[in-house]
């Protein structure tokens, strides 16, 4: 059966290079109009809480849970907010912990997203090799289409 319906996946963390792919992935949402609607997911990847040590009496909370966070998730959702709203397309927003390339993977599958769309920090040869690349490893072990946007 053929679906018309996308769902599309957008890899958000504030940069410049992902503000550009949430405009992507909405202007892609956008283009597939008719009456099944296609939606956006619009997902952050936090690092994993740090672990106390031996020195820490209580453990810092998680970003989530402080005082900043809504003013910061206002901040690094803004643009695939705006742009989801003007184009009138559905967006869902969604924040985990972990590694981003392999959270990004698992919420493909579990979802069964059509496409990723991610942004591409650019990084030379060495700083690849050393921290290595996210939009690599998602483009490599997808389950489905991904888009890199170059910034």
């Amino acid at each position: 059966m053929l679906n018309l319906r996308k769902k599309i996946l957008v890899a958000i963390d504030g940069s410049p290079q992902s503000d550009k792919a949430a405009e992507e992935a909405v202007r892609l949402a956008e283009g597939s109009r008719s009456h099944f609607k296609s939606r956006v997911y619009a997902m952050m990847v936090l690092p994993n809480a740090q672990s106390s040590t031996y020195t820490d009496f209580v453990p810092a909370a998680p970003v989530t849970e402080t005082d900043k966070w809504d003013e910061l998730r206002r901040r690094i959702f803004y643009v695939v907010e705006k742009s989801a709203s003007e184009q009138d397309v559905p967006l869902e927003m969604i924040v985990e912990y972990g590694e981003p390339a392999d959270k990004l993977i698992e919420f493909a599958k579990r979802e069964q997203m059509d496409v990723i769309v991610i942004g591409s920090s650019g990084k030379g040869f060495i700083q690849r090799k050393l921290k290595g690349s996210v939009s690599h490893r998602v483009a490599t072990d997808a389950p489905c289409s991904v888009y890199i946007v170059r910034g």
